[in-house]
Formats: structure tokens, C-alpha cells, sequence
């Protein structure tokens, strides 16, 4: 639930011509949005690693030339979604999901009190980093990208990249490097302006037919629940109908792409209010961004599906969609 509001005071009989403005004219500006970056240090995107893990993040993250704080931080969170308790059905454990025998053999004491802890992120974060850049030792000769045959090792072994000569053809393999390389861009702070979205005017569609709606906590939009949707649920419906999917929870849904700053919005990203400006995992509340400074959201109990204005103290972030950058989040993260 939002705790602050300005309400956009406008009526549903003029939602189609407000919204139609609005996208036509942030949209004609875009092609100045976007821009090739430039090289340098990777850093993280604001509140994407909880404040608690981000130093050790940010400091092991630049071990070695292989990873970066944000590839390090696409692995803990596909791994364990920042659960320091995690525990998979194959004993995987902590925040980094080590098993027990390759615990005992690469775990390190990262925090120098004297004992190897899986279950202390100050041991495991650094223990996951100092694998990573083991493993992109032993693959250092192969042909390809570095990190890509890093990760590969890690999810297939090393052997197997240096008898392929690179990322084998494993299914499995190559879905994990690409997911990893995927969640690396939604943690990651962009370099220069982010492309624009080519979903983003059918997931407007699909939200803007559903203005006057009333809120339901829980909604799918189903029949059964009268066609009505809370503010996660309104997102997902809407990039549903562009063949996205994403996560049901908006604390979830933000990593569904690369975050866009306040001046760099356009139509079509999601934007996100938290309690916590540091974390994206105190996410409360998520709308779709229609230019102007305004949103179509499902604010609340009591309320309809309406425009209101993101420029609020509770203003988190954005973030643009992409069908990789969805599709790489996780769906079935370990239990505590």
C-alpha cells in the first residue's frame, strides 16, 4: 500500500486523450535518450543489492578482471534470492548456496575471525567471488568471452569449457550463462542513456483499458475476482499481453531489466515506491510510467486503477523491461 499520494486529479472520461499526449510526446524525445555509454568500473544500481550485502559486494565483486559487483551480485540473488538461511532440496546452503563439499574445499574466511562460516554473508560472498576468479584461472586460454566461459564452469565444470574450446552446448549451461549475463544489466548502474523499451506501447495499451478498475489486494484481473488487480498485478497483465512475464511480487519485478534515472524515463517503465530508499527489497508498491510525470497504478484499497504522480518521498526507481531481463529472474528460489 502507497503511503504517499498526489492524486493526478484526472477523470477517466479523459484518459484516452491524456495518456495518448503523454506517450506521443515522451516518445518523440527518445531517440535522444539513447546513446552507446562508454566503458569503465562497473557500479551498482541504487538499493538493487540490500544495503547490509552492498560493501561486500562492491569489494569482492572487483577481485579479478572475470567478474564485477553487479555479475556477483546477478549470482547471489539468482542463487538465493539474498537469503543468508537458504537451504536447497541438494543441501545447497547461505546466501551463496554452497554445497558442503565444495564449501570445504574453496570456502574462505572472508571476514578474518578465524572461522569459515557458510552461513555468514562476510564468508560466503567472498568465498563465491574467490571461486569465480579460480574458475576463470583454469579457463583463462580458452577462445571466447572470459566471464561467459567463467560462468560456464561454474555451472558445468572447467574441463568441459577447455575440451569445447569455450561454453559447451549444454542446455542447461547456456541458459545459466545467459540468465546471469541478463540479471548482471538490472543490477549493474547503466553507462550512458538506456535503450528503449519495444514492448512498452502494448503494455500502456493493456493498462490504460483498465482505468476506473476497482483495487483488489491479490488481483489477477481474473473473472473471478471481477476483472480487478492490485498494483503488481495490474504490471504483470500488462506485459503479459506483450509476451513478458514477470514475477508476481513488485520487489521482484524490479529486476526485470536496467534502471533508466528520474530525467530518463519513458513510457512503458515500471516505477517503484519503497520504505526503504537503500533497498529494493522494502518494494511496496510498483505503477507503469506514461510521461509527464505520471503513472497508471493500482494504488489501494478503497481506490480505481488511475493516473497519479511518481514525484513522491517514498520514489524508489525505475526500471525498463526486457524480455531477457525477465525472463532471468528467478522462479523458484531456495527455502530458509
Amino acid at each position: 500500500m502507497r503511503k504517499f499520494w498526489v492524486v493526478g486529479g484526472i477523470g477517466v472520461g479523459m484518459a484516452m486523450c491524456f495518456v495518448a499526449l503523454l506517450v506521443v510526446g515522451t516518445y518523440s524525445a527518445a531517440a535522444g535518450l539513447v546513446s552507446s555509454g562508454s566503458g569503465g568500473a562497473v557500479a551498482l544500481a541504487k538499493g538493487a543489492v540490500p544495503a547490509k550485502f552492498r560493501p561486500l559486494v562492491e569489494k569482492w565483486g572487483n577481485l579479478c578482471p572475470a567478474i564485477n559487483p553487479a555479475l556477483l551480485a546477478a549470482q547471489l540473488y539468482q542463487e538465493s534470492g539474498w537469503n543468508p538461511r537458504a537451504e536447497s532440496p541438494a543441501a545447497a546452503q547461505g546466501i551463496a548456496q554452497f554445497i558442503p563439499g565444495t564449501w570445504a574445499g574453496h570456502g574462505i574466511d572472508g571476514d578474518k575471525d578465524g572461522d569459515r562460516d557458510v552461513w555468514d554473508p562476510a564468508d560466503a560472498i567472498p568465498s563465491a567471488a574467490s571461486y569465480d576468479c579460480e574458475l576463470a584461472g583454469y579457463v583463462k586460454k580458452v577462445p571466447g568471452d572470459q566471464t561467459d566461459n567463467m560462468l560456464a564452469a561454474y555451472n558445468a565444470g572447467a574441463y568441459r569449457v577447455i575440451r569445447s574450446g569455450g561454453v559447451p552446448d549444454i542446455e542447461e549451461t547456456r541458459n545459466y550463462v545467459t540468465i546471469i549475463r541478463s540479471l548482471e544489466k538490472s543490477f549493474a548502474r547503466p553507462v550512458g542513456r538506456v535503450q528503449p523499451s519495444q514492448q512498452a506501447a502494448g503494455a500502456i495499451y493493456f493498462a490504460q483499458k483498465k482505468l476506473g478498475t476497482k483495487y483488489l489486494w491479490g488481483g489477477n484481473g481474473t473473472a473471478a475476482q471481477g476483472g480487478r488487480f492490485d498494483c503488481s498485478g495490474l504490471t504483470q497483465a500488462a506485459y503479459r499481453t506483450v509476451d513478458i512475464e514477470l514475477p508476481r511480487v513488485a520487489n521482484d519485478q524490479y529486476n526485470a531489466g536496467p534502471h533508466p534515472s528520474r530525467d530518463e524515463l519513458l513510457p512503458g517503465d515500471l516505477v517503484f515506491f519503497s520504505d526503504d530508499l537503500n533497498n529494493s527489497r522494502a518494494i511496496h508498491h510498483v505503477g507503469l510510467y506514461v510521461g509527464g510525470g505520471y503513472m497508471i497504478n493500482a494504488p489501494y484499497t478503497g481506490a480505481v486503477i488511475r493516473f497519479d504522480k511518481i514525484d513522491t518521498p517514498d520514489y524508489f526507481g525505475a526500471t525498463r523491461v526486457t524480455k531477457d531481463g525477465a525472463a532471468a529472474l528467478p522462479t523458484a528460489l531456495p527455502a530458509a
